[in-house]
């Protein structure tokens, strides 16, 4: 008789966890991300004195297919990034680029004065320029000396 050790945490335990990261979308794989149709264009979002800087990168898509919306405080951005050229899915040795439509949204600081967003895109990266509100800049306060 042969002796196996025995894991209670081994490896049947993982498969059964990474079944419910799965179903509860905590933990996907890019394969399956691909697969689904998942992409979230990753983003960098930073204050500065003036407001807010959201910089998101979306290479290889055309102006039509982004969109922007700012709506009760949350900023919207979604689209679709579509293969340029279709071709036989035999004929790929590798396919890392994911493709697909995407929608992130953030929720932005009452600080924001969501009448003045700008946004510009170049090289790929979409820059989005959140300005503070006028109350909301820290203001200097003359000192008077009695």
């Amino acid at each position: 008789m042969k002796l196996v050790r025995w894991e209670p945490f081994g490896s049947d335990f993982a498969r059964m966890a990474n079944r419910l990261n799965r179903a509860f979308d905590l933990r996907f794989q890019d394969s399956d991300r691909e697969s689904l149709g998942i992409w979230n264009p990753p983003v960098d979002i930073f204050e500065d004195k003036d407001g807010v800087v959201l910089n998101a990168e979306l290479p290889g898509m055309k102006k039509e297919d982004i969109e922007l919306r700012v709506e009760n405080n949350v900023l919207t951005l979604q689209g679709e990034r579509k293969r340029e050229n279709e071709t036989k899915e035999e004929g790929y040795f590798r396919s890392e680029r994911a493709y697909g439509t995407f929608s992130r949204s953030f929720s932005l600081p009452t600080s924001v004065d969501t009448s003045k967003v700008s946004a510009e895109y170049k090289d790929g990266v979409l820059s989005v320029s959140l300005p503070k509100a006028e109350e909301a800049k820290p203001k200097q306060i003359d000192v008077k000396v009695a």
